[in-house]
């Protein structure tokens, strides 16, 4: 029996929905106390896959707490508007994302994690490839920033699944419906 990929996002946000701030930084967030890994290790070990912006991916290669690329373990997607030469870690995708990701939830696997961005989500939302949202809130305003919900004119109704805790953060997870 097959059963069908989710793509699910996994995300940390400031109370006021940032995810990072406008210089793209996430000191803010290493900040607040947690519990262990705040369930990072068992979120990754359910997934196979990995997709992300462009943003997201130069952003994870120009950081210096990476020697290598942290995800060389699954299969990678590189959303883009333009065209890039896949590297031995991602394949870069341009054209025709929803069927993309339609054909990619219909092949054997395990879940399919959407990295990031907000951009990118917020793309995702409104062409109804999210099937699950995990949001770790932490207990910080930090004001301005890249918001985890960009402005617009769509509406998305979810219902949710389960609370958790890790220390001072609250994970929200919820399925898209």
């Amino acid at each position: 029996m097959s059963v069908k990929r989710k793509v699910v996002l996994f995300i940390a946000t400031s109370l006021d929905g940032f995810i990072a701030t406008e210089e793209e930084t996430l000191e803010w967030l290493f900040e607040v106390e947690g519990e262990g890994d705040n369930g990072y290790s068992a979120f990754y070990d359910m997934i196979d896959t990995v997709l992300m912006g462009k943003k997201t991916y130069d952003w994870i290669l120009n950081n210096h707490q990476f020697t290598e690329y942290p995800y060389k373990d699954k299969q990678s997607f590189v959303f883009s508007k333009f065209d890039h030469k896949n590297t031995d870690d991602v394949q870069f995708i341009k054209n025709d994302i929803p069927q993309f990701i339609n054909q990619l939830k219909k092949n054997n696997g395990k879940t399919i994690w959407l990295v990031g961005g907000g951009q990118l989500f917020t793309y995702f939302l409104k062409n109804k490839l999210v099937d699950e949202l995990y949001v770790t809130v932490a207990p910080k305003i930090i004001g301005t920033g890249i918001p985890l919900f960009n402005p617009g004119s769509y509406h998305v109704d979810l219902t949710l699944i389960g609370t958790q805790t890790f220390n001072q953060f609250v994970e929200l997870h919820y399925k898209v419906l």
